[in-house]
């Protein structure tokens, strides 16, 4: 019984970063900024970064690692290139 609640709490949680995790996703990728005071500061290239989420969420749901390599890339791209202006 305590094992089965563990169990659903766990995966409402996975469920809880999913959609959050997605939501900043899509907040970078369309609008080219990221949300909050912290992530501005360490994200460079907001769009890259958003691409990168999006794509580890995909992979998650084909259970794809090839996307999940890539979106991994895209997210350190995004820290570390220079914006372009």
């Amino acid at each position: 019984m305590v094992l089965g609640i563990f169990v659903g709490l766990a995966l409402l949680a996975m469920l809880a970063v999913g959609i959050t995790w997605a939501v900043i996703g899509i907040h970078a990728l369309l609008l080219g900024r990221m949300p909050g005071r912290r992530l501005p500061r360490y994200v460079r290239q907001p769009r890259l970064w958003g691409a990168g989420a999006l794509l580890m969420l995909a992979s998650w749901y084909a259970r794809s690692p090839s996307l999940l390599v890539i979106g991994i890339g895209l997210i350190a791209l995004g820290h570390v290139a220079k914006p372009t202006r």
